[in-house]
């Protein structure tokens, strides 16, 4: 396997792989601020770092007592935020104060609100998150049993998405107004599990043109027919755009593409090749590295459409297909700023049938989350450009691994470079099926072996 790596880096650098540096940095907090979640691991903390980390990450504009201080010893998972503050704060009083048209705020006393009049650093030096979503649309999941047309008629809406059998619903309203205030009665609604907006996720990074540089490349790989079927050698779902051909040679590895946006066509604007087509030939050029010969197949499935963005909806329902048909790994190169709690339901169903999932870790460079990567039990995959973290590559406690960021592909005899953490991404699925087609280890094992031998740089 040492050797199959070697060669394979090798490979990558010869593709114009580009060294830069970057930082990373290491939270024992993690505060999702959308399903008002919170996970901590936090020994001997002082006071102030912690309410630091706390405004950084939730963007609160946090005042204390100047005299306040103790130290926080706690580890503990997915708490609700008043629960966690609770936990966090211990004999220290605190008063939370939601606003409209500004920052929330947090007061943090030992004797009266009245006395917390020193503001805490952190919110302030903090990059704002963007929360983009469809503006008249929610998402949600209700109990068995739950009338949901009788729930969508009483709140002036249309389900324009359904998945019964999850449970999961799209409903859109007339404006935003009648959406938000759908919003506040449904998260007090005793059916209803969860509700959120529908987000939206960053567009993906385009392939550019490589002048000059020689005709095609096509990756040395060939079918292995005969075992195609066999449980060890997998399938990846590529949670993706549409796809072009990739061409005759590795065409048979692509599976019939599905699409949950009606709408599977390439832009008849495309000058290059489609994010999705870059992906699945970065990620059989992977598989490639390890064996002339693979029973590895693509199921691309297609949540963007015509659209340059992707829903956190659409997304749902490309990881629920993508499992139905077949997919044993997924590749996830994308992501947006805003946790999902739909989403994270649909990832834990596939989790639970065994399925490992690759994300991006996102290419700010910031340390905020992105998702899904960092949904709890996907591998988030950041981007290296030779032995450091690419300056462009998100960075964070969540990012479990780190693989080269720039991917050369081939649409016809043109030469196309396409570089960030969706490359990474697809080089980690590529390596992950590549090598369970050759040893069909358990993918534990492999998830393991992967993070020793791609671990995230440190300063």
């Amino acid at each position: 396997m040492r050797q199959v790596i070697k060669i394979f880096l090798l490979a990558l650098l010869l593709n114009g792989v580009i060294a830069a540096a970057a930082s990373t940095a290491t939270n024992g907090l993690v505060w999702r601020t959308t399903v008002d979640r919170v996970t901590a691991d936090i020994h001997g903390e002082a006071l102030w770092p912690l309410l630091e980390d706390i405004a950084h990450q939730t963007g609160w504009h946090i005042f204390v007592e100047p005299e306040a201080n103790r130290k926080t010893d706690v580890k503990f998972s997915d708490l609700p935020a008043s629960e966690a503050l609770k936990k966090l704060l211990g004999d220290l009083n605190f008063a939370y104060v939601p606003k409209t048209n500004e920052a929330d705020q947090l007061y943090v006393f030992m004797t009266s609100i009245n006395h917390a009049t020193q503001r805490v650093p952190g919110a302030t030096a903090a990059k704002p998150v963007l929360r983009k979503h469809l503006p008249n649309e929610l998402l949600l999941k209700v109990k068995p049993g739950t009338d949901i047309e009788a729930l969508a008629k009483s709140l002036g809406a249309k389900i324009i998405g359904r998945d019964d059998k999850s449970g999961i619903y799209r409903l859109q309203f007339a404006d935003v107004a009648a959406t938000d205030a759908a919003l506040g009665q449904l998260k007090t609604n005793p059916d209803v599990e969860a509700v959120e907006y529908n987000y939206l996720l960053d567009p993906p990074v385009a392939a550019q043109k490589i002048d000059g540089a020689p005709g095609s490349a096509p990756v040395a790989l060939t079918l292995d027919a005969a075992t195609a079927n066999d449980p060890c050698h997998p399938v990846v779902g590529l949670i993706d755009t549409p796809m072009q051909s990739l061409g005759s040679q590795l065409d048979p590895f692509i599976l019939k593409p599905i699409s949950v946006t009606g709408d599977t066509a390439v832009p008849a604007t495309a000058t290059g090749p489609t994010h999705a087509t870059s992906m699945a030939e970065t990620i059989l050029r992977a598989v490639s590295q390890q064996s002339s010969s693979s029973a590895v197949r693509i199921l691309p499935v297609d949540v963007y459409g015509n659209s340059e963005t992707a829903t956190t909806w659409n997304v749902a329902l490309g990881v629920k297909a993508a499992v139905d048909g077949g997919a044993t790994v997924l590749n996830m190169s994308l992501g947006g700023s805003t946790d999902s709690s739909i989403l994270n339901g649909i990832i834990q169903q596939a989790q639970a049938k065994g399925v490992l999932i690759f994300a991006a870790a996102g290419n700010q460079p910031v340390d905020t989350q992105t998702f899904p990567a960092a949904l709890p039990g996907v591998i988030a995959v950041a981007a290296t450009q030779g032995s450091q973290l690419a300056p462009y590559s998100n960075f964070g406690s969540f990012i479990s691994m780190a693989l080269p960021g720039a991917s050369v592909v081939y649409l016809g005899n043109q030469a196309y470079v396409v570089q960030g953490t969706s490359p990474a991404t697809a080089y980690a699925s590529g390596i992950a099926a590549g090598y369970k087609g050759i040893n069909c280890a358990p993918w534990s094992q492999i998830q393991t072996m992967m993070q020793q031998k791609f671990p995230v740089p440190k300063n």
